[in-house]
């Protein structure tokens, strides 16, 4: 058989939650209101399959570059070059001012 090299291949345990927590997301997640320059983490929510960026961008930080719709712009390091993702809200994480 061909080996098969979709969006999410080799991502069983990346994408797996906890037995007993396998739920949508909060409400919470919905009333967080990002700024734009804001440095967030991307934290996939594996249960909500729209707006999901790649896995490779799973534990980076990047910064709000706007607000398209209801979900955001990141600018995201990777190597030498930025890249700007659009996500939804659920799977990012506000970073404590600092």
């Amino acid at each position: 058989m061909t080996r098969h090299t979709g969006y999410r291949h080799r991502t069983r345990r990346l994408f797996t939650k906890p037995a007993g927590s396998r739920s949508g997301p909060r409400p919470e997640v919905y009333l967080q209101e990002y700024q734009v320059g804001q440095a967030v983490a991307i934290d996939i929510d594996p249960s909500t399959h729209g707006g999901m960026p790649h896995r490779r961008y799973q534990g980076r930080v990047g910064r709000i570059v706007e607000k398209r719709g209801r979900g955001y712009v990141v600018a995201v390091e990777l190597g030498s070059k930025l890249k700007k993702l659009h996500v939804l809200p659920e799977h990012i994480k506000p970073l404590p001012a600092g």
